[in-house]
């Protein structure tokens, strides 16, 4: 499995990572974002439709396979709500789910920030 990319959620170690993998092996949560500032600093290919992650758990062990079912960059103004839903965190709003991620990266975003709006299945448990 050293050949499928990761699907990190989060940071490893931490309440938030375990709580993100136990939201996506529940069901709870199909959707995730990311900076595409931060994929190109980092070098990390955004995915296509079909590619296969490896789910990482809250000590970076293996414990699932997803699938990529989207993967679009776009501009943080076109996230919507039903997107904040999917993200299995309880967002009631889409100011909320900026709110959240800007926390997150430790940065603001605005309508023109891009996003990587990814949505994904689980395909196999480990």
């Amino acid at each position: 499995m050293t050949d499928v990319p990761s699907l990190q959620l989060g940071r490893a170690r931490t309440p938030l990572r375990r709580q993100l993998v136990e939201a996506v092996l529940a069901g709870r949560k199909t959707a995730t974002a990311g900076l595409a500032s931060e994929y190109v600093e980092e070098g990390v290919t955004v995915g296509s439709v079909g590619d296969r992650r490896l789910l990482l758990g809250y000590d970076d062990e293996p414990v699932a396979i997803g699938e990529i079912t989207e993967a679009p960059v776009v501009a943080a103004r076109e996230i919507d709500l039903a997107f904040a839903q999917d993200e299995g965190e309880g967002f009631a709003s889409v100011e909320e789910w900026r709110l959240a991620h800007e926390e997150f990266f430790e940065q603001s975003i605005g309508a023109e920030t891009e996003i990587v709006a990814v949505r994904f299945r689980v395909t196999e448990r480990l």
